[in-house]
């Protein structure tokens, strides 16, 4: 890779001079893969060979080995296969195929059991391949960050990033191998091979940008962790037991462990019904002097009755079955309220009541298994809503959390003397509710005044595109000062699409606003020299200017920029008026005409941001770009995980209900977003105190990207904390824990 990197050193150099681009260490990594898949089929061939000091015991197996020749065969076949899929993956992030790393609790009943297989390979490589990069990843990670244009370090969205490789190498080894078994073997010590590989190359490439002058990006919070490759919150001892894995989990979320009582289709009995059809085929005789010698007497005991060993198979198979998944069940909510009193977003008198209902969901989850898969079930909504809702408050001290906790504690004490079922937490969640809807419909009718404003905004700048096209297409090619063009795009084009929105009957143009622009237009043409031109401008210039004023104060327009408007026209149709005999006037309106024009930077283009009104702002809170400071500011780091590296979201992407860190007049609230426009073009966040904080999309991404917006929950909490549960038994599974 030497030759394709060339560090610039020396005095003489100026590294920033030129700067490498993305695609240029993309392209450059690509070029490796020939390289890399050579050393990771030569480490497998060296460990596979009988002799070697390399060898791995598990190679020995006659199927691994002739798995590995086979790979060692068609070399170039595999390595061109591997440069197309890390291709795709690359430039294409893999889309909607890629492969189950991330393994969500909800999602795994519907895994099929290939899926879960997958799963299991793509971490067990991703675990070989971070322990190999996990001190040269972070440093490169800040840099690539830079050329993708961030301030901060976002390790997601590395195209380069480990499980990109191991994705395309789980794809080749699982086109090539399809063994189940074997590819199990496989994976890890290809990918640890992959891995050492990997370092190298990231080391090479973090070196060589840094040459050119490249600076890393900000960490999150400030300071950058090494190693966070290969964190993740630790397995706790008990579920070292291996009690814990994906399979015996999704078994759980399918009700497989519930008694044969609990379960309508007794698939438990299925085999043994069947075979006891199969032997009515041949006869009824036949059939009891089968089930005649399954019973076999006690040799100690001649009086003793016949034992039944089908219906003691069955019986015994009954009570092993309900006791694991009791066992599971109780591992399961155990760990869930432990991830739960891990989070920092949680208020610690939160964390207090729910340790105190705990005990509660674990008798409710022994007798109800429904717990597990239906998240619809009483206690699962009473958890999700006291959490859910306790996002609001960042701190004791803010307005509303003593009134929400006492609520809470309410009924947590309630919980205590009612007998634990689901009709309980219904009846409880019911009695919360009554007690949030005052102050929720008070925030309600705040929110829907607020997106009536807005919604209003869209649908006028949405229209005023339409039209700001229309009068573009009219002054085309037409001597028009700038500033009048620019003022009929922006400005007159949103008093346009106001006046129709405002009438009832649909007219066109009610008002004559519309009309208007070709009055407008000609009067300020200077190739215009009609004869009588002069008297027909004294004419209708006090009715345009009438109209013009009438127009912009229909949507309140900025008086200073009203005034200016006027200023220059004025100054225009007086050089107009004396048909260029007034040498002064004339020389006033050619320095009026080569001025710059302001109205694109005060009321920008409609297709880039939105504007609105003054009552429309102050309805909903509207936050202007134009008043904002362009500067980096990290979110507290004590209402963010500090555990986890957090994806960027874009505001696209982010979805009603998610709580986020917003910073206003240099404050950091608690918010929830509450509204996005149809057209997701405008968004509203509203904070516990009903107070509402809207912006355009543009805005959002901005503040997003400079970090006054930072996600504090787009998932229900306890969706999250049951996530970890499912991470933590994929972990188990890695360590090739027996399923049930």
């Amino acid at each position: 890779m030497a030759k394709l990197l060339k560090l610039r050193i020396g005095v003489s150099d100026d590294p920033s001079a030129v700067q490498p681009t993305l695609n240029e260490c993309i392209e450059a990594m690509l070029k490796q893969t020939d390289l890399l898949l050579s050393e990771v089929l030569s480490g497998l061939v060296l460990a596979a060979a009988p002799g070697s000091a390399k060898r791995i015991p598990g190679f020995g197996e006659p199927g691994t080995r002739q798995a590995i020749q086979a790979l060692s065969s068609q070399a170039p076949a595999l390595k061109d296969e591997f440069q197309r899929e890390l291709s795709r993956l690359v430039y294409e992030g893999g889309g909607k195929e890629q492969t189950h790393t991330e393994v969500r609790y909800e999602d795994l009943r519907l895994f099929e059991d290939d899926q879960l297989d997958e799963s299991i390979e793509v971490a067990r490589a991703l675990q070989e391949v971070h322990i190999a990069v996990d001190d040269v990843l972070p440093p490169l990670d800040a840099l690539v960050s830079t050329l993708l244009g961030w301030r901060t370090i976002q390790p997601g969205l590395n195209p380069l990033r480990p499980d990109v490789y191991v994705r395309a190498l789980q794809h080749v080894l699982a086109r090539r191998v399809p063994e189940a078994a074997v590819r199990e073997v496989l994976i890890a010590p290809a990918a640890g091979l992959m891995g050492v590989q990997l370092r190298r190359l990231y080391k090479e490439l973090g070196d060589w940008l840094r040459s050119c002058g490249v600076e890393p990006a900000v960490p999150v919070g400030g300071r950058l962790r090494k190693g966070s490759g290969a964190q993740g919150v630790a397995v706790v001892d008990s579920v070292a037991r291996k009690l814990l894995t994906l399979d015996r989990l999704r078994k759980l979320l399918h009700g497989d462990f519930d008694p044969a009582a609990a379960r309508p289709d007794f698939l438990h009995t299925m085999p043994a019904s069947l075979n006891l059809l199969d032997e009515m085929k041949g006869g009824v005789d036949q059939l009891l002097q089968k089930l005649e010698k399954r019973r076999v007497p006690v040799a100690d005991a001649p009086d003793a009755p016949p034992r039944d060993l089908l219906a003691e198979r069955d019986k015994a198979v009954d009570a092993a079955l309900p006791r694991l998944g009791a066992q599971l069940g109780e591992e399961v909510v155990r760990l869930m309220f432990e991830n739960l009193d891990r989070d920092t977003r949680l208020l610690p008198e939160l964390k207090q009541q729910l340790r105190s209902v705990e005990a509660a969901v674990q008798a409710l989850s022994a007798q109800d298994s429904r717990f597990f898969s239906d998240r619809s079930h009483p206690a699962r909504q009473f958890l999700d809503r006291i959490t859910q809702r306790s996002l609001g408050f960042a701190d004791a001290s803010d307005p509303g959390w003593p009134r929400f906790l006492a609520t809470v504690t309410q009924a947590v004490q309630a919980l205590g003397g009612q007998p634990v079922e689901a009709y309980s937490f219904e009846l409880l969640l019911e009695g919360l509710q009554a007690q949030w809807t005052e102050h929720d419909q008070v925030l309600l009718n705040r929110r829907e005044e607020a997106a009536r404003a807005l919604l209003h905004a869209e649908q006028r700048n949405l229209l005023a595109q339409k039209l700001a096209a229309d009068f573009a297409a009219r002054v085309q090619g037409l001597e028009v000062p700038e500033f009048v063009g620019d003022f009929l795009r922006t400005s007159w084009a949103q008093v346009v699409a106001q006046s129709q929105l405002s009438c009832a009957d649909g007219s066109d143009d009610p008002f004559g606003y519309r009309a208007l622009v070709d009055d407008l237009v000609w009067s300020v043409q200077r190739s215009t020299a009609t004869r009588g031109r002069a008297r027909r401008l004294v004419q209708m210039i006090p009715g345009l200017l009438a109209k013009l004023r009438e127009g912009l104060d229909h949507i309140g327009y900025p008086p200073e920029l009203t005034a200016r408007f006027f200023n220059n026209l004025i100054v225009i149709h007086r050089a107009a008026v004396h048909e260029g005999r007034d040498a002064v006037s004339q020389a006033e309106a050619d320095v009026v005409e080569a001025e710059s024009s302001v109205f694109t930077d005060s009321m920008m283009d409609a297709a880039d941001a939105l504007w609105l009104d003054r009552r429309e702002a102050e309805d909903s809170g509207f936050i202007d770009e134009s008043v904002l400071e362009p500067s980096h500011v990290a979110s507290p780091e004590a209402t963010l995980r500090e555990d986890e590296a957090q994806a960027p979201v874009r505001s696209g992407e982010m979805r009603t209900g998610t709580w986020v860190e917003l910073k206003v007049k240099d404050q950091w609230l608690r918010a929830q977003l509450t509204w996005a426009s149809p057209h997701g073009t405008l968004f509203m966040f509203t904070s516990q105190a009903g107070t509402a904080h809207s912006m355009s999309k543009r805005t959002m991404e901005r503040l997003l990207a400079e970090g006054h917006i930072k996600v504090v929950a787009e998932r229900n909490v306890v969706d999250e904390a049951l996530d970890q549960v499912a991470q933590a038994a994929l972990k188990n599974s890695l360590g090739g824990a027996p399923a049930a």
